[in-house]
């Protein structure tokens, strides 16, 4: 189905990460994957010994999984999206190994207003959290897409794929605040990029809203076990396990689908609920 594609995944966490599934899908599929992960780059300055400390540590776990999951020769490489130059040397690194890329997964997100399950009352962000939020979680879609398609990475036809959740279209009771701006912010974008790659390179986009997980890191980090169940109670169909997301993303890669500019939902159908 996807013999002789690459594409990029981004957002790896662990081996429970959405991505992960995803990645795995694609090789399923016979596909190949590239990966990127949070770490030092040669382009952070004046880091504090915390800081380098914390990104040494998510790229070591990164990369462990990768490997693990993924097998040892999996391409990996550590990317900062809000440093222009990082996402620059990721680019032409992969055009100096001939890697040209028929789409990514963008499942990039960061929001520091989330701290130990307890999320800041929006009334109380700060503009540079809300700042930073929308730049690594948002707008880093079109950051990626420019470094692609610059350095001519980025192949004609290729297809992009945003994760978001049903938080960035109403209030719900999951813990997200911020970040579901960032996320309605992501599938305006994801639209945008629909009409204007389509029309100039044939690229489709589109955005996918999934349940809520506790696999991972980043939704262990938010999620109570409550929430989780609430949502299984409340769809129809019960949550979508990630085997379902992973399986629709690699609908959405395939070059035979005109599919672009959608808003779809992989969450058993929770998000038709009042």
């Amino acid at each position: 189905m996807l013999e002789n594609q690459t594409f990029l995944i981004t957002g790896i966490a662990d081996e429970n990460s959405l991505a992960m599934k995803t990645a795995e899908k694609i090789l399923e599929n016979n596909g190949k994957v590239v990966c990127t992960g949070l770490g030092v780059t040669p382009f952070h300055n004046n880091l504090s010994e915390k800081a380098a400390g914390f990104l040494n540590k998510n790229y070591e776990d990164f990369e462990a999984a990768c490997k693990k999951v993924l097998g040892d020769d999996v391409y990996t490489a550590p990317l900062d999206v809000t440093l222009p130059e990082s996402l620059k040397f990721l680019a032409e690194d992969l055009k100096s190994k001939d890697i040209q890329l028929n789409g990514f997964l963008h499942a990039i997100a960061m929001d520091k207003t989330i701290r130990n399950k307890s999320v800041k009352p929006m009334l109380e962000v700060t503009a540079e959290e809300f700042n930073d939020t929308m730049n690594v979680s948002a707008f880093s879609l079109i950051s990626l897409c420019h470094a692609f398609l610059s350095n001519g990475v980025l192949q004609r036809g290729s297809s992009i794929v945003s994760l978001s959740y049903i938080a960035a279209e109403k209030v719900s009771f999951f813990p997200y605040i911020n970040m579901s701006i960032a996320k309605a912010a992501l599938e305006r974008l994801t639209i945008e990029m629909a009409y204007e790659l389509g029309k100039e390179y044939g690229i489709r986009a589109n955005a996918i809203r999934f349940s809520p997980y506790m696999g991972s890191k980043a939704g262990n980090a938010t999620l109570k076990v409550e929430d989780v169940e609430r949502a299984d109670r409340i769809s129809p169909l019960g949550n979508a396990l990630p085997e379902d997301l992973a399986h629709e993303i690699v609908h959405l890669f395939r070059k035979e689908t005109r599919i672009t500019g959608e808003i779809r939902h992989v969450d058993g159908g929770f998000h038709i609920m009042g």
